[in-house]
C-alpha cells in the first residue's frame, strides 16, 4: 500500500499472506513472518485492518486502524526486542 501524505516519508509495504499461524509481511525487500504467539494483536483483527499498513521512514510499520506500531529492526530478531512492556 502506498500512501501519498505530504510531509511524511512513506514507502511500500505489503501483507503477503494471513493464515492460522500468523501473517507474512514484505517491506524494504525482505519478507517477515509475524506469528500470533509473538504478535497476538493480529489474531482477531479484521483482514481489512491488517492490510491497512504503512511503512514510514524506512523502518516504522504502522497499522492506524489497529493502533499498532512496530519497528522493522524488532522483526529481525524477535527474541532481542520485547514487543510488550511488562
Amino acid at each position: 500500500m502506498k500512501l501519498q501524505t505530504p510531509g511524511i516519508n512513506t514507502l511500500e509495504v505489503e501483507i503477503l499472506n494471513i493464515d492460522l499461524h500468523g501473517l507474512w509481511l514484505f517491506a524494504n525487500g525482505r519478507e517477515y513472518f509475524l506469528p500470533y504467539g509473538e504478535f497476538p494483536w493480529f489474531r482477531e483483527a479484521k483482514v481489512a485492518d491488517v492490510l491497512n499498513v504503512e511503512l514510514l521512514h524506512e523502518f516504522h510499520l504502522r497499522w492506524p486502524s489497529l493502533d499498532i506500531d512496530l519497528d522493522l529492526n524488532s522483526l529481525e530478531d524477535i527474541g532481542k526486542t520485547p514487543l510488550i512492556y511488562r
